[in-house]
């Protein structure tokens, strides 16, 4: 049986993994930008040079996400909802049974049966809040740097209030709230928790009595996953390799 590639093409990052069998041979992404189909063709290159493998080692390559159409060379597409769906029952185990993923421009609550196939699906595509783009543009208001806010928020002593989901007037509100004194930390911590309002209401009544799941990159945020936890009142599981999930899916699909 030959490696299989699979490539998500996001909207803030390209992420391909190498796979073999059912195993993630190896994983990589670049930050989206002009260019899609040679920063994606040059994944591919690596991953075969460090591998030490041929083109024709290669079984199939596949690509999904939103600039999947944009792949001139890859023949083979898959939709980014069954290829989440797919990427993650495999890699839980078969344990999963709710998808939350945030993406850079939305929000997706996928529902699984027993044998990983999806009978309900709900999104947020309307508006940035909650996503990964909202997320940035948070961290560019605080002027402090994304990959700190799960720190800083565990550090807070409460949770400030944010009305607003809309990134426009969430940032009026946190530049209120920094004129004001109040402390990143809170500020942080209070827009984890609305965000978490949000994947809660989105989440709605239907659930599986399964395992939940959170995906996509800002899963690796200790802050917001404990937010959400309080919110859903339940453990919320999170992969070892959560932005690679779509991409392993493509593959194996």
């Amino acid at each position: 049986m030959g490696y299989k590639i699979g490539l998500d093409l996001g909207s803030t990052a390209i992420k391909a993994v190498l796979v073999n069998g059912n195993d993630m041979a190896w994983r990589r992404k670049v930050a989206t930008a002009p260019g899609q189909d040679h920063l994606a063709m040059g994944l591919v290159k690596d991953a075969l040079e460090q591998l030490g493998l041929a083109e024709g080692d290669i079984e199939k390559v596949s690509a999904t996400g939103y600039g999947k159409k944009l792949l001139s060379s890859v023949g083979h597409t898959v939709d980014e909802i069954s290829a989440n769906a797919q990427g993650m029952f495999i890699l839980s185990g078969g344990k999963c049974r709710t998808i939350i993923n945030i993406g850079g421009q939305d929000l997706k609550v996928i529902n699984l049966s027993d044998n990983g196939k999806i009978y309900d699906f709900r999104m947020n595509d309307k508006c940035a809040a909650g996503t990964g783009r909202f997320f940035e543009q948070v961290a560019r208001i605080l002027d402090t740097p994304l990959e700190l806010f799960g720190e800083l928020s565990l550090k807070a002593d409460e949770a400030l209030e944010l009305n607003s989901t809309c990134v426009v007037f969430a940032e009026s509100e946190i530049v209120s709230l920094l004129a004001k004194g109040a402390r990143k930390e809170n500020i942080i911590k209070g827009l984890h928790y609305s965000i978490a309002r949000r994947i809660t209401h989105l989440l709605g009544r239907q659930q599986t009595g399964g395992d939940i799941y959170l995906d996509g990159g800002p899963s690796q945020n200790p802050g917001l996953l404990d937010a959400l936890e309080d919110e859903l009142l339940m453990e919320v599981k999170v992969l070892p390799q959560p932005q690679f999930t779509v991409a392993f899916g493509a593959a194996i699909s």
